[in-house]
């Protein structure tokens, strides 16, 4: 794990939940905390959540939901500690657990590390999803996390479809303009939810978050989109409700 002068403490969920995650590189913020509240699970389920870093999305909805178990699969064994440790600070340590793994890793890796075909009803996922043309951070750990592609997305819905069971949602967030990207690699599921995310009202989004359920031949749904902040840049009531509050934020209908 890193050393504590490498690390910050940050709460959350307007205190939570409180993280601990390096002081340099990717720091988790509002996608996190937006693709947990729109994870629709319920106690007794499982979940994973793939790329998990230092945990944030999934120790935020095992936080929102008593008695759903979550695992935390992260590549980087420094964040997957920094996980592991952050659900023992708020704990969260007897129903969530993590597993150092590359999402590319084959089958039988998975299935060693208790994660076997089928084995969860829900997976979320913030994927690497800047363009590779975009100017890159020279920061490696923060290139690792924000630079992704079309093929980055597939390789993990793929993933996410083995880990899921029949009728299993997939819940992820991506940058608003790789949308098409999104509903082309869908093919897998139906039901397809799709959230825009906006900076303000009357903007562009600047993100989507897309629930989809496995096997389902469920038409396409566009909701109305969520504004972060109002018209004078102050953050909106439905953003703080999910942001701070800790409300959920329901996809479907």
């Amino acid at each position: 794990m890193l050393a504590d002068a490498d690390t910050t403490e940050d709460a959350v969920l307007g205190g939570r939940l409180v993280l601990r995650q390096p002081r340099r590189g990717h720091r988790f913020g509002h996608d996190a905390i937006l693709l947990a509240a729109a994870t629709d699970a319920q106690a007794g389920e499982r979940a994973c959540e793939l790329g998990a870093g230092v945990g944030a999305a999934g120790l935020a909805l095992a936080q929102r939901i008593g008695g759903l178990r979550v695992t935390l699969l992260e590549i980087d064994p420094a964040l997957a500690a920094l996980a592991r440790a952050n659900a023992a600070r708020n704990q969260l340590a007897d129903r969530v657990d993590v597993v150092t793994l590359d999402v590319a890793a084959p089958a039988r890796a998975f299935a060693q590390s208790g994660l076997a075909a089928a084995s969860c009803a829900h997976a979320l996922m913030n994927p690497p999803f800047n363009d590779p043309a975009q100017r890159l951070s020279p920061d490696a750990a923060r290139r690792a996390a924000h630079v992704g592609s079309a093929d980055t997305l597939r390789g993990w819905v793929d993933r996410a479809s083995f880990l899921l069971g029949a009728s299993g949602t997939l819940t992820l967030i991506w940058r608003a303009e790789g949308l098409a990207d999104v509903l082309a690699t869908l093919a897998a599921f139906g039901a397809i939810t799709v959230l825009p995310v906006h900076p303000r009202p009357n903007a562009a989004a600047i993100r989507i978050l897309v629930a989809a359920v496995k096997g389902s031949r469920a038409p396409l749904t566009l909701r109305p989109g969520l504004a972060l902040n109002d018209a004078d840049g102050r953050p909106s009531a439905a953003a703080e409700a999910v942001l701070r509050g800790g409300a959920a934020l329901p996809l479907k209908a």
